[in-house]
């Protein structure tokens, strides 16, 4: 059965980083896109950032591009997010999310294309 299970949030200040971590198991992890979302109380969960699973491509939210990189490691079953400059705007719960492609090299953004998600980690960031 698969399961992805997220590591690295925090609190820290804004201005700061954090990298995310995202370990997956039990599926083969480069056919999946995979993705990071996050979600504010009160809000919807929306989408920050996805890899393709051969990791040439990657797709950015707006609120997030130019500070934040996805990169995954096929070896280690692991996606990363790191986050630099961190707003407090950025204060949520981050979910890590894995979508079975047949190409590669397709990016997934759409939330309803995802099927399996981890548990989440919580990001606050303090002005």
């Amino acid at each position: 059965q698969a399961q992805l299970v997220e590591s690295g949030g925090g609190s820290v200040q804004a201005g700061g980083s954090l990298r995310l971590s995202c370990v997956a198991s039990g599926l083969t992890f480069s056919t999946y896109g995979m993705g990071w979302f996050r979600q504010a109380p009160g809000k919807e969960r929306e989408f920050v950032a996805a890899i393709s699973g051969s990791d040439e491509k990657t797709a950015y939210a707006d609120s997030v591009k130019g500070r934040s990189t996805i990169f995954r490691d096929n070896t280690k079953n692991t996606v990363y997010l790191q986050m630099n400059n961190l707003k407090p705007e950025d204060t949520a719960v981050y979910y890590c999310a894995a979508s079975f492609t047949l190409n590669t090299i397709v990016v997934v953004t759409r939330l309803n294309l995802y099927t399996k998600w981890g548990q989440g980690t919580q990001v606050t960031v303090s002005s």
